[in-house]
């Protein structure tokens, strides 16, 4: 059996990268996702959804040195269940009301927008490639 989950989102704060015991990086991502959409009452309705990714290996090094806080990312990884459950991972927030999160192991993170910038995604969501090509050069 195999899974994948491809989530497309904002960094909601800077990654955080740790060393397990036999010393491999692992960091750790907050990322946001959101759905917009008009409810029955005709009210527009934003929905957010967290993810908490977990990147090992050079990927994590990456990830580390060069995302921050709003830059948004392509994940393609693989859900994590809480072991309990079986579902996401269920907490109670300090002031009472209960709290979930869905736990991903990424298997790809893709950099989106522009290094540096306010972390909005350039035209068509993926990062500019130089291209040397002109209209003329294109054969059709």
């Amino acid at each position: 059996m195999f899974h994948t989950i491809i989530i497309v989102g904002n960094l909601g704060r800077d990654p955080e990268m740790r060393y397990m015991p036999n010393g491999n990086p692992v960091t750790t991502m907050n990322i946001a996702t959101s759905h917009k959409y008009t409810g029955s009452d005709g009210q527009l309705v934003d929905e957010t959804t967290w993810f908490r990714v977990s990147v090992f290996g050079k990927q994590a090094e990456s990830c580390n040195q060069y995302l921050k806080k709003g830059r948004s990312v392509l994940v393609e990884g693989r859900l994590k269940p809480d072991l309990a459950t079986g579902g996401p991972r269920v907490w109670t927030r300090q002031d009472g009301t209960p709290g979930a999160s869905f736990e991903v192991t990424a298997s790809t993170v893709r950099f989106l927008g522009r290094a540096g910038g306010d972390g909005s995604p350039v035209s068509g969501g993926f990062a500019e490639t130089p291209s040397s090509s002109s209209e003329d050069d294109i054969p059709f």
